[in-house]
Formats: C-alpha cells, sequence, structure tokens
C-alpha cells in the first residue's frame, strides 16, 4: 500500500525563494498552507515592537538615626587627628556650597569615632538598603519573589564574593533559573545602564518580569586623607537605593506607570582626560579614595552633548532638527556665526519632565544652563540633592518619586531620565507616562511634600 509522506515546512528553514519553488513546483495544498501560515506569523512577530513598561519603584530612606547635620558631620572632622586645618576647611566650606540639607544620611558605622570601615560594616550597608528596598517594592505590589525572571543589581564600589545579586537570591529565595547580573564599577551612571540593560533583556524573553535595584556603598569609599580631591566623596555622597519593577508583558500595561521609549549610552573612556576624571587611586599616603579632578564638569558637559546629538533625532520635533543643522551648517561651513552663538535645540518640546542626576550643584547648574532649564525643571533634581544627597545610581528615581508626591506626572507626560559616571559615560532614558499617577504610601517623599520646594542659598 503507497504511503503519502508529509513534510512539515519549518519556520526558519522557510525562505521567500523556497516558497516561490514551492508553489511553483505544485506542492501539496497542506505544505503551501503551511508556508503562509508560517511567514505570516513571523511577520507578525516582527511588525509587533516589544513594549517594555515600568510598573513601580521604590527608593530608601534612611531612619532618623542615620541623619547627619552639617553640624554634626563637621564636628566629627575636627575630631579627626588625622587631618589638618586645611582639610577640615576645605570640607567645611564645601558642605556650606553644596546645597545639602541637615536631613541626608550616612551609615551609624561612619560616625563613630574612630572612623570604623571593614567588611561587615559595609555588608550590614549593602544588606540594608537592598533589602529593604526589594520588601517594600514587592511588598506594595503584592508579588512574590519568585515571580521574577530578572534581577539586575548595580553598586560601584562594593563588589563581594558572592555577588550583591546572589545575595538577593539567597535572601529573597528566587527562583533557581533566574537570569541574574551584577553590575559593578560603572559609577552613578550605572542606574540608567541597568534599566538599558533590562530593556534588551525584556524584549528577548518576551512576557518576562525584571527587577533592578540600584544602590552605592558609602563606607567602602570613604575616605581618611588628605588630597582634596578625594576628599569631594565624603561631602556630597549620601546613603541611598532604589528598586525598579519592569515588564515585557502587555498584560501588565494597565497596571503601569510608564512606557520606556528611548536608552541612549555614550561613553568616552578612549580619551585619558575623560577616563581620569574620576577615579579610584590611593594617595601620597596610601590611603584609597576616589578622585574627582578639575575636568569633570568640562568632560561632563562634553559628554552632555555627545548624547544629546544622539537622542535629538530620536525626541526632538523635525522644527528644533532643521533649525539646529541649518545652525549648524552656518558655524562650521560658512562661518557665519561664532560658536558662542550656536544654536541650542529646545529640548522642553520633547519633555515636560526633567530628572537630573544629582552629582552635585555644580552638575545641576551646568545641565540647567546647557539645556536653558528653568527653575521649575531642575527643582526635581535640585530638592533631591538637598533632602537626599548625592545618592549616585539611584538619585534619579528619587526625583522621579518627587514628581509623583507633587502628582505632576500625568497621562502622556514624557520625562528624561540623565546620569553621569565614571569612565567617563553620560546615558539618558525616556519615559512616556500611561496614566496620571498618584503618589502611594510607599513615596518616601511624603510626609514632607508640602514644605517642597524649600530656598537653597546661591552661595
Amino acid at each position: 500500500m503507497n504511503q503519502t509522506t508529509i513534510h512539515i515546512v519549518s519556520p526558519i528553514s522557510l525562505t521567500m525563494s523556497e516558497l516561490k519553488t514551492l508553489l511553483c513546483s505544485g506542492g501539496s495544498v497542506f505544505e503551501i498552507f503551511a508556508g503562509l501560515l508560517v511567514l505570516h506569523l513571523i511577520y507578525q512577530r516582527i511588525r509587533t515592537r516589544v513594549k517594555v513598561y515600568l510598573l513601580d519603584f521604590t527608593c530608601y530612606r534612611a531612619p532618623d538615626s542615620n541623619r547627619v547635620p552639617m553640624s554634626t558631620l563637621i564636628e566629627t572632622i575636627y575630631l579627626d587627628d588625622k587631618l589638618d586645618q586645611e582639610s577640615i576647611d576645605f570640607q567645611a566650606r564645601i558642605l556650606e556650597r553644596s546645597w545639602l540639607s541637615n536631613q541626608t544620611s550616612i551609615p551609624p558605622s561612619l560616625m563613630e569615632i574612630p572612623l570604623k570601615k571593614s567588611l561587615s560594616s559595609v555588608q550590614i550597608e549593602t544588606m540594608t538598603t537592598i533589602f529593604t528596598s526589594v520588601e517594600d517594592l514587592l511588598k506594595k505590589n503584592k508579588l512574590s519573589p519568585r515571580s521574577i525572571d530578572i534581577l539586575i543589581t548595580n553598586c560601584s564600589l562594593h563588589s563581594p564574593t558572592p555577588s550583591l545579586s546572589a545575595m538577593v537570591i539567597n535572601k529573597f529565595h528566587m527562583r533557581s533559573n533566574i537570569k541574574s547580573f551584577n553590575l559593578s564599577g560603572m559609577g552613578c551612571a550605572a542606574g540608567i545602564l541597568s534599566v538599558g540593560l533590562a530593556n534588551d533583556l525584556l524584549k528577548v524573553h518576551r512576557g518576562s518580569l525584571a527587577l533592578i535595584i540600584s544602590t552605592e556603598a558609602l563606607n567602602t569609599h570613604w575616605y581618611i586623607g588628605k588630597d582634596r580631591s578625594m576628599l569631594l566623596t565624603n561631602c556630597l555622597f549620601r546613603m541611598g537605593a532604589a528598586a525598579i519593577l519592569m515588564s515585557s508583558d502587555n498584560h501588565d500595561r494597565g497596571n503601569a506607570k510608564y512606557e520606556l521609549l528611548h536608552v541612549v549610552r555614550t561613553n568616552k573612556a578612549k580619551d585619558d582626560r575623560a577616563y581620569r576624571c574620576i577615579y579610584q587611586d590611593i594617595d601620597s599616603e596610601e590611603k584609597q579614595g576616589v578622585s574627582i579632578t578639575k575636568d569633570v564638569i568640562s568632560v561632563a558637559g562634553e559628554m552632555l552633548k555627545m548624547n544629546l546629538t544622539s537622542l535629538g533625532p530620536l525626541v526632538l520635533p523635525y522644527l528644533e532638527q532643521f533649525q539646529y543643522v541649518i545652525q549648524h551648517i552656518l558655524n562650521k561651513k560658512l562661518k557665519i556665526y561664532k560658536s558662542s552663538s550656536s544654536y541650542t535645540p529646545n529640548f522642553k518640546t520633547a519633555f515636560e519632565h526633567f530628572c537630573i542626576h544629582t552629582g552635585g550643584r555644580a552638575v545641576i547648574q551646568a545641565m540647567e544652563m546647557n539645556l536653558n532649564l528653568t527653575k521649575e525643571d531642575i527643582e526635581p533634581s535640585k530638592m533631591t540633592l538637598h533632602r537626599f544627597g548625592n545618592t549616585s545610581s539611584s538619585s534619579i528615581w528619587y526625583a522621579l518619586s518627587y514628581l509623583e508626591a507633587k502628582r505632576r506626572m500625568k497621562e502622556g507626560d514624557r520625562v528624561l531620565q540623565i546620569a553621569f559616571g565614571s569612565g567617563f559615560k553620560c546615558n539618558s532614558a525616556v519615559w512616556r507616562c500611561i496614566r496620571d499617577v498618584e503618589p502611594n504610601t510607599e513615596n518616601k517623599w511624603l510626609g514632607f511634600i508640602d514644605s517642597y520646594p524649600v530656598d537653597v542659598p546661591l552661595l
């Protein structure tokens, strides 16, 4: 008895030329139908862009017992017998002009005399900030830790073994097949870098849930020497962390706050001047610290220009792009205008809100000037610096939390998050608000948001 063999067409092996051959050679109706169906499904999959959503996030707020008023910090500095009077006076001047309030926090180990730097101290610090942030986020969204598919942690200066991501998996008993990543040494820009990594992974693994944890460990890099470029970090960095929940499941859109539109990363590590402007090193007395050179502001300006040059075509209206191109041609080719009069695109036509990394007063002021921003535009970052200090990679989330607490995030609003980091890097992320966002009980600004904004002296 004759047997009829039916060949099932592979979705991968079938090409347009093979389909044409199949049709012309008189293939069976079933084969032709299967081929057309597979092509249709492939076309629909390619055509449908994977959307990535931000479901929710939480920020860490230290207890009042961790507060470090300026007077207390300066007194602690004065009691340090390892510092000379010039180093003490330098830190006092920086603190006075820093925009930081008496509400910022540092780990208890750094308030001890003599100061206590140890592995156990930094482990306690990171476990406190990370575990609290994650617990708040999971509890708020009624999620089981086992529902997390992708885990990304970033902390620049503390990279233990096992990693921080492994520490989180162990604490919350996450699944054994979770995709985990631990980023270190990436500086303050690592928060957006983590968002970019999560975005790429979520698009490949559709329908997945990603948890990002951004923090920095102060105990590790608190400097106890006399080098002024290294003393700056003690004056600016404070305790903080953020946990962020992202998804590529279309069913999560109804519960999401924001949709991720763009992530742009620029890196200038090939340039020695940029590479060395924020650098972990040892001073002349063999004491370890992170040096911040005077080049950092000019390098940040160059990196901002590079990043916005890449971001502009993605977000700016055509008219703004056209004006910029015309001005650029006149400047570079015809040399009609001086470079000082070059046209700066109006990024306020692309964004309603800005969350600038709170690297310091100089960083925020430089962004205000370079982008022609108003006082209201820089208010979230300025108030974040005042209330929480420079919390490194998590600072952009404190700024976004401020906007939510002020009930300014409305449906359709676009927000730009931008951060600078060692390397040197400038990273930016663009989000679109899906619905009017009301602050919830876990918003760390609630309880004192009505007293903001506050006047910060311009010394």
